[in-house]
């Protein structure tokens, strides 16, 4: 573990959005696993999830994002073409 703490968050939040995924965070180990976690061990948690999990979403968005946009340029250079025939 002491390797993967040396690693920067890919991802990071604005100070308000961080205090509200914490909270968000606590009242869920709170409430579905009985855990009474501090502040300290809930924010390593956080950047846990930050560092190695959520680039794996940040970067499934991108991909989707891509081919939705790539697929809206085809469409529009079929439609500019049929234009153009006319």
């Amino acid at each position: 573990m002491n390797r993967s703490r040396s690693k920067t968050p890919a991802i990071t939040l604005a100070p308000e959005q961080e205090r509200e995924a914490l909270d968000t965070l606590k009242r869920f180990l709170e409430d579905r696993f009985e855990l009474q976690l501090g502040s300290f061990e809930v924010a390593e948690v956080l950047e846990l999830f930050a560092r190695d999990i959520a680039p794996h979403y940040y970067n499934r968005a991108i991909f989707d994002v891509q081919t939705q946009l790539k697929e809206r340029f085809e469409s529009i250079e079929v439609d500019l073409w049929a234009l153009e025939k006319n």
